[in-house]
């Protein structure tokens, strides 16, 4: 989510919900987080979830490399045409939050060559606490951490974790191995956001990215609407 706008869901919050041809365009949902914490793994999760009911296509940043993209690629998650790869050469919250302009553009070209599109989600680089997308880039923001990176993280907050209209707080399977309280990290984030959701997720279940991908979908009815 972006500072201090409302929670009335991407509907109310998107300035332009339309293509210059007056076609409805794509919900674009932004994933954020650290590196590691396992941004690319939810989003191959959440197009295989998805991807037999909605038209999907993703955009991926990385600084000086495509790896993120390749790695859809590599499992097939999506065609070949429904993937981008922005290399954004510089802090990954530029692209994302400062200058745009990239992914913009990549956004709307992925609209124009494979379109009618339901859903665009656009994957940050890896960044830290601070990362928030650009509401002129996307509608709703999904914040991506993992319990390896510390329990302490929700107690720490940042605008990533307390104010994304969706926490994720991922491999929680680790859990016992590394050290972390999840019923503490579960306390912290209800203390740091309040009514905002979070969820746990470990995508080591098959079940693992439901909870997600029907906020997504919650999301998607709140748009059509």
């Amino acid at each position: 989510m972006h500072l201090n706008h409302s929670h009335e869901g991407p509907a109310a919050i998107s300035a332009d919900a339309h293509r210059p041809d007056g076609s409805r365009r794509a919900l674009r949902v932004g994933l954020g987080g650290p590196v590691g914490s396992g941004k690319t793994a939810t989003v191959a999760a959440l197009c295989r979830a998805l991807r037999d009911q909605l038209s999907i296509a993703v955009v991926t940043n990385d600084i000086y490399t495509r790896e993120d993209a390749a790695f859809l690629l590599r499992n097939a998650v999506l065609p070949p045409e429904r993937i981008q790869a922005v290399e954004t050469g510089a802090c990954p919250h530029t692209a994302i939050r400062d200058d745009i302009s990239a992914n913009l553009e990549a956004v709307e070209d992925l609209e124009d060559a494979v379109g009618p599109l339901d859903l665009i989600l656009v994957e940050s680089g890896g960044d830290n606490l601070t990362a928030t997308f650009s509401k002129g880039l996307v509608d709703a923001q999904i914040f991506v951490i993992d319990v390896a990176g510390g329990d302490d993280i929700p107690r720490k907050g940042g605008p990533g974790v307390t104010t994304a209209d969706l926490l994720v707080v991922n491999k929680t399977d680790l859990a016992p191995y590394v050290g972390s309280d999840l019923g503490r990290m579960a306390r912290d984030a209800k203390e740091q956001r309040a009514e905002l959701p979070v969820v746990f997720q470990s995508l080591r279940s098959d079940e693992g990215v439901d909870q997600v991908a029907g906020w997504v979908r919650e999301q998607l009815a709140a748009w059509a609407a």
